[in-house]
């Protein structure tokens, strides 16, 4: 699979239990539907996350192609809290695009404690909150 950011090709992680495709180039992440739910230890804070999306039809972010279905993505806002964090979501639901850093940042706006699995998870793989290095 072609990581719809750069174009370079991704490679399979499995982390908790479910297979996330990851780029090594810009750092991006792949999730198919259904596997931030899977990710998160806290179901009804899943609910209320994916609750919180909703979409951006203003946003001036260039667009994304879904590496499965290759048709646009459409921005979602994710939360209330500024400033504002937009991730791309496949319009057809085969999942979510989050650029380096943005899932460690959603999981931060989740209010997972730091201490929980997928946290302890992604700061080994990616180093701690998996910033950006700009």
């Amino acid at each position: 699979m072609d990581c719809p950011a750069c174009g370079e090709a991704m490679v399979t992680l499995e982390l908790a239990d479910v297979e996330i495709d990851h780029c090594v180039g810009c750092g991006g992440i792949w999730l198919d539907a259904g596997e931030l739910e899977l990710l998160m230890d806290d179901r009804r804070k899943a609910t209320d996350l994916l609750a919180s999306f909703r979409d951006d039809p203003s946003s001036t972010e260039a667009s994304r192609r879904c590496p499965i279905c290759d048709k646009k993505m459409g921005k979602i806002v994710v939360g209330q809290a500024t400033p504002a964090l937009r991730i791309d979501k496949c319009r057809r639901n085969h999942g979510l695009w989050f650029d380096r850093g943005e899932l460690a940042d959603i999981l931060d706006r989740a209010q997972l404690d730091k201490e929980s699995r997928i946290q302890r998870l992604l700061a080994d793989m990616f180093g701690r909150g998996q910033e950006d290095p700009q």
